[in-house]
């Protein structure tokens, strides 16, 4: 049978012939063959993947995949002849192939990822994912045409981009008032600023030429003072924006609903303290416009001395300050000598330990090392003596000299005890009986040798413990010498 496929089909034929199958458009189908018939257009799949940042923010991505037979390479489409064509491409079993190897990939590369680095290099994290996820399908033939990845999602319970969006627009609405309060602002003061300086200028002329001396001496000074006062106030606000800066990083870490709820707040309080700081400024202002008209008015001259005075008393509070700077100075300068020298003592302190400590580390190394050459003696002995441990024993004991110390030390127990020892026995005439054979003499020789030895036992108990015997067994006479009977 002639089978023909149309332009979105492939026929694939094994059996009688064929050693493995074979694809073509169009082929004779012998008796003893098989020919399938699969389509190569693609289909959509639909997902919306739940995923977790390096952060541990969930979040869900929806995502279409455009799937299909790579039609391009003759090898591919034989892997998916082999594995993917007999189940339907819509059927549940392909979906859940295709969905697991996307939900797969997706995971492991945003758990990599930061929330921030997702959000806004959304095109790069498609590009990622759409690389990983092809070099799986690539095993079973398939080719993603097109993969279109949706906006970003909150997770119930986790709304991250809610509270995101929230913040950005309570920043633009804080923002946008105090724009208002500044334009206010600098109306205000320049209408009050030149009132002010057209009183000022009429006064300043009048005395600008008996102050103008005096003025000139302080200037350099005051310039001088300025200049160190501008650097001072220029290094706190560096540590006053450090300290911002390590703020905020500790804002964004304790929570983005946290951080909304004190936004809000603070930016009611801003706005009415950045009001109060207006009114203030106002109301100074017309305070200095009254103060200078009046000057204008009535007090030129007694201005003119003022500002005199003043130049006097900044002169001397800043030779006062000189002198304290110096005093300062000379105290800060002892501090650190005392601190050289704790630290000097200190180091000399810790060199003594240090060598206490070598010195205690050399002697246990010179005892482990003692322990190991003398473990290495004993084991020597051992095997020459075959095993034997109490021949090693005596061994031991002979070559230290601990007989010899025994001996000696039970020589000074009894020294000076002058101890009485008595020898006695019961004759020899025993040995004599037995080779005459007569076995009664022999036993009647034994028990008078029992009573022979009967009198030098009672008197040497007696000379040692006082106890004479009992009278029955007899009695003792006082002995000439000290020789037993």
């Amino acid at each position: 049978m002639y089978r023909v496929a149309s332009p979105s089909e492939y026929l694939v034929i094994t059996g009688y012939g064929i050693s493995d199958l074979k694809l073509t458009k169009k082929a004779w189908v012998l008796p003893g063959q098989s020919c399938t018939v699969f389509d190569v257009c693609p289909v959509n799949y639909t997902f919306e993947v739940q995923a977790m940042s390096a952060e541990k923010l969930p979040f869900v991505l929806p995502a279409v995949f455009t799937i299909g037979p790579r039609v391009d390479d003759d090898q591919s489409l034989l892997r998916y002849a082999k594995l993917i064509s007999p189940h339907d491409k819509l059927s549940h079993h392909v979906k859940e192939l295709v969905q697991g190897i996307i939900e797969g990939e997706t995971r492991v590369l945003a758990a990599s990822m930061t929330m921030e680095e997702i959000f806004r290099g959304t095109k790069e994290f498609k590009q990622e994912v759409f690389e990983k996820v092809q070099l799986e399908l690539n095993q079973f033939g398939l080719l993603i045409y097109n993969a279109n990845v949706k906006q970003l999602v909150d997770v119930p319970g986790h709304e991250y981009f809610s509270y995101l969006g929230q913040k950005t627009q309570m920043e633009a609405a804080n923002q946008a008032r105090v724009d208002v309060a500044e334009a206010k602002m600098k109306g205000e003061i320049g209408s009050k600023l030149r009132e002010g300086q057209t009183m000022q200028n009429a006064a300043r002329i009048d005395a600008e030429t008996k102050i103008i001396a005096t003025q000139r001496q302080g200037d350099g000074k005051k310039e001088e003072i300025r200049v160190k006062t501008d650097v001072k106030v220029y290094e706190n606000q560096r540590e006053a924006e450090v300290a911002e800066a390590n703020s905020e990083l500790a804002k964004k870490k304790a929570g983005w609903t946290k951080e909304a709820q004190v936004a809000e707040v603070e930016s009611a309080k801003a706005v009415a303290l950045r009001e109060a700081e207006l009114q203030r400024e106002v109301e100074r202002m017309n305070a200095l416009t009254r103060t200078e008209k009046l000057k204008a008015e009535f007090l030129s001259k007694a201005s003119v001395e003022y500002e005199t005075k003043v130049q006097e008393a900044n002169w001397e509070l800043y030779k006062k300050q000189k002198a304290a700077e110096a005093i300062l100075y000379g105290k800060e300068k002892e501090a650190e000598a005392q601190k050289s020298m704790a630290l000097a003592s200190f180091y000399a302190r810790q060199q003594v330990a240090d060598a206490e400590l070598y010195a205690k580390q050399k002697e246990a190394e010179g005892l482990v090392a003692l322990a190991q050459a003398q473990g290495m003696y004993l084991k020597t002995i051992l095997g020459a003596l075959g095993g034997n441990y109490g021949a090693l024993r005596d061994y031991l004991m002979i070559n230290g000299g601990m007989f010899q110390e025994i001996a000696k030390i039970n020589a000074e127990g009894v020294r000076g005890l002058q101890p009485k020892i008595s020898i006695w026995t019961n004759g020899s005439g025993v040995g004599g009986a037995v080779e005459g054979g007569n076995s009664s003499n022999v036993a009647m020789k034994e028990i008078a040798g029992v009573y022979q030895m009967l009198p030098p036992l009672f008197k040497t108990v007696h000379e040692q413990t006082g106890m004479l015997p009992p009278a029955w067994m007899g009695t003792l006479n006082e002995p000439s010498d000290s020789s037993p009977k």
